[in-house]
């Protein structure tokens, strides 16, 4: 069974910048990772798209975050990051990794959240 663990969360103040990892475990045998991206809570009952990439495919920012945040990856190392700069107090929240075999974020695995405050 595929888990993720995210970590680099904190406290940072306006205009600082933190870098979340998220590692997945159990990848083996016949399942593919073909998506690995970014949530985060937000105020709705749905977590909302921070970034993510669809390997062999796009990669895809949340609006509010575009040109301050950077998606990469380590496909050896099964992980993915996130570059966060210029942090605003409305980035605070809980982020979330999401990996798996499937586009649709539901599909796949979330990991435990790790969460990010930004202090004005």
């Amino acid at each position: 069974q595929v888990q993720l663990v995210e970590s680099g969360g904190g406290l940072v103040q306006t205009g600082g910048s933190l870098r979340l990892s998220c590692a997945a475990s159990g990848v083996h045998g016949s399942f593919k990772i073909n998506a690995m991206g970014w949530y985060r809570q937000g105020s709705g009952s749905h977590r909302e798209l921070v970034a993510r990439m669809i390997f062999g495919g796009s990669t895809d920012y949340g609006d509010s975050v575009r040109g301050r945040f950077t998606i990469s990856r380590d496909d050896v190392k099964n992980m993915v990051f996130l570059q966060m700069n210029n942090l605003r107090p409305e980035d605070t929240d809980v982020y979330y990794c999401n990996a798996g075999p499937y586009v649709i974020p539901i599909m796949n695995t979330w990991g435990q959240g790790t969460q990010v405050t930004v202090s004005s």
